[in-house]
């Protein structure tokens, strides 16, 4: 039975993550501080740190995924359509003949990977909130698709 105190700890470790709307960083600094001060103490906030920065880490790590998909997408899909001759003789960005058929498939996959990651973020928000709903009850959480770096 984990004692109210430890409970409360690692619900916390949990809720600490959504300081990364307020901190950049706030979703590893926080949850790595308060782990690594009370992990020797107990086995729950132990298991409940590592279940959190697992989840952060590969948050982390599908992010940089699909942020490599969508960002060289976007660059050549907007420069391939500038003419680079009159930006030199006005030095304005000039989108001539812009040809969606051309260019339809690559931006569904940009697009697609943009709201892949609008709905992961909406996604972990949710998720946060549901495991420290659970920890808070005593209940050993795991979040889903989380890759286990941290054994």
């Amino acid at each position: 039975m984990e004692t109210t105190s430890d409970k409360n700890t690692a619900t916390f470790t949990h809720l600490s993550t959504l300081t990364q709307y307020f901190f950049p960083f706030g979703n590893y600094i926080f949850p790595i501080l308060i782990w690594s001060s009370k992990k020797d103490k107990s086995e729950f906030i132990d298991f409940h740190g590592k279940q959190v920065l697992n989840f952060q880490l590969s948050l982390l790590l599908y992010s940089l995924t699909l942020i490599m998909i969508a960002a060289p997408i976007f660059i050549f899909t907007v420069f391939s359509n500038i003419s680079f001759n009159s930006m030199m003789n006005h030095h304005d960005f000039v989108f001539t003949d812009f040809n969606f058929e051309n260019n339809i498939g690559i931006i569904t996959v940009g697009l697609v990977a943009v709201l892949i990651f609008g709905l992961l973020k909406v996604a972990e928000f949710f998720l946060i909130i549901y495991a420290a709903i659970k920890t808070s009850n005593g209940e050993k959480y795991q979040y889903p698709l989380t890759i286990p770096f941290i054994k």
